[in-house]
């Protein structure tokens, strides 16, 4: 009788430890997952914003010039928004006029970068932010717009130089996200749903900029 009871005692007892050990793990779990469900919400809750650093890139070798926050909109991709594809520009005008168009509140338009033709990379709004640049909405959330200094009827503005930064940047960008390296994924403004956008324009060399991204992608650039 003794020893009987000590078991059925002893087997409530590894009971109710088991059950207080589950419920813990169970609420550290439910816990970790409230934690990682208020990281992705913290930037729908007004007066909240994620620290920045004055100045930072997401590309090695970009120059920071800031947009004005009238043509983006904060976020915390690709938490929030998930980021698969990147959509090329062609600016219509200068280096110079496209940066002061993006620093322009009622422009209402701009790219994360602008690619210039001697192949200086200029970044003007985060990756984790979405930028107004596709005239979608959805496109704008799942993807990095990058612009390129030149008009489209003019095929002497994209040079070799032009190409072979914004196919490392490209490139650099589908690393960071996973974007499988194809025409599905890396497209023209013009191939958005909605736009009345021609760029980046019938000399734009779809071949063999996709060529460098994926020598670029593999490290043969």
């Amino acid at each position: 009788m003794g020893q009987r009871k000590a078991s059925k005692d002893g087997d409530r007892k590894v009971g109710r430890r088991a059950l207080l050990i589950g419920g813990a793990a169970a609420a550290a779990g439910s816990a970790v997952l409230a934690r990682d469900e208020l990281a992705r919400l913290w930037w729908r809750t007004p007066g909240v914003e994620k620290p920045r650093k004055a100045g930072e890139v997401d590309y090695t070798g970009a120059r920071w010039v800031a947009a004005s926050d009238a043509n983006w909109r904060r976020a915390d991709r690709p938490d929030d928004f998930g980021i698969d594809m990147v959509i090329v520009h062609v600016t219509q005008g200068s280096f110079d006029s496209a940066v002061k168009a993006f620093q322009d509140p009622g422009h209402k338009a701009a790219t994360h970068y602008i690619v210039r033709q001697d192949g200086h990379v200029t970044q003007m709004i985060r990756e984790l932010d979405v930028a107004y640049h596709a005239g979608n909405r959805d496109y704008n959330e799942r993807s990095v717009g990058i612009e390129h200094e030149g008009f489209v009827d003019r095929p002497q503005d994209l040079t070799d130089e032009m190409y072979e930064a914004s196919a490392r940047l490209t490139a650099r960008v589908c690393a960071r996200y996973d974007i499988p390296v194809d025409r599905e994924h890396i497209i023209g403004h013009v191939e958005v749903p909605g736009t009345d956008h021609t760029d980046p324009g019938p000399h734009w060399d779809w071949d063999k900029y996709m060529r460098l991204v994926r020598e670029a992608r593999t490290g043969r650039a």
